[in-house]
């Protein structure tokens, strides 16, 4: 057992739906074990300029069920920099904080990594991102909601495609990762998924559109912003080809950012939020806690935010099955 006293909490990167349960969890957990926690503002940036502060359960209070952080969120130049994060460790000790919990994605465990070797605190991270590309889970915090927002807005686009015989390329979330994409183009029976860990057959998916079109009322392409151009550019591909189809774009954005966490996603950071106190206090340092089927485990940093980069070749079967 390690003799940490003193512990704060902070997120970094991109919001995540169920953030805010994380940071319940870290702060009633070390007050379960009588330790003094404090809350960082604006992630790192707040580390490097002292923005920290006392948290009690009060500070926590009514934000389980909130989208965000409330602890706030900002990139961070200065910490980027040898100065920058020596000014944070010397915040840091000004309030006696020997060991941090990270809420965030690969950008966030590449700065504690760097903060780790440099200054040799405890941190240990929590997978607070909605593209679920870490290494490590099964699933991030706030994947499950991104996906189930996804699946309610293109649930209402199709109302309005099928009452028009419209085609609809709806554009979702994941530049580097099109694991939104696939699973909810899966759920809201898409005619054709597209990701940027495969390259485009556009002539395959001419050939399903042409194929599926005395079929299907309303058609809908799901595409990850990252694969080519996005949205746009695909809809340009396919009114090149079938310029007769009436043809729209929708552009989800950040949208799926936002609204109140899933149950899934507010167990998830439940547990991993008492994990991660409970791995600092047992002297663990520099691993991202996890889920992997259905157990807390823990993974290196270094091996976390190396990116996932094969696909599940079921799901992509399935998108073929299915839409056919």
């Amino acid at each position: 057992m390690s003799n940490i006293k003193n512990i704060a909490v902070f997120t970094s990167g991109g919001d995540a739906p169920g953030m805010n349960a994380a940071i319940r969890a870290v702060v009633r957990t070390g007050l379960y074990y009588n330790l003094n926690v404090f809350g960082i503002g604006r992630g790192y940036d707040g580390m490097v300029h002292d923005d920290i502060f006392a948290m009690d359960a009060k500070s926590v209070a009514n934000i389980i069920q909130r989208g965000g952080t409330i602890l706030k969120t900002a990139r961070s130049e200065e910490f980027r920099t040898v100065e920058g994060r020596r000014r944070a460790f010397e915040n840091l000790q000004k309030k006696g904080i020997d060991g941090l919990v990270a809420i965030g994605g690969d950008g966030t465990f590449t700065g504690a990594s760097k903060f780790i070797e440099e200054y040799n605190i405890p941190i240990i991270g929590l997978p607070g991102t909605i593209d679920n590309d870490l290494a490590g889970t099964d699933f991030t915090i706030g994947y499950d909601t991104a996906i189930n927002t996804v699946i309610e807005a293109v649930d209402k686009i199709r109302d309005t495609a099928e009452s028009h015989d419209r085609v609809f390329v709806v554009e979702v979330m994941g530049r580097d990762s099109g694991l939104i994409a696939l699973r909810s183009g899966i759920s809201v029976g898409a005619e054709c998924v597209l990701i940027p860990e495969i390259k485009v057959d556009y002539e395959a998916m001419m050939d399903r559109l042409d194929r599926t079109r005395k079929n299907k009322a309303s058609r809908v392409i799901i595409v990850a912003e990252g694969d080519d151009a996005g949205a746009f550019a695909v809809a340009e591909r396919i009114k090149e080809r079938f310029p007769h189809y009436d043809l729209r774009v929708s552009i989800l954005g950040h949208i799926q950012r936002g609204g109140s966490p899933s149950c899934m996603d507010r167990v998830l950071a439940s547990r991993l939020g008492v994990a991660a106190v409970e791995a600092l206090m047992e002297g663990r340092r520099g691993e991202m806690a996890g889920l992997i089927h259905s157990k807390v485990e823990f993974t290196p940093f270094e091996k976390a935010i190396k990116h996932i980069g094969a696909v599940n070749d079921n799901l992509l079967r399935m998108v073929d099955i299915l839409s056919s």
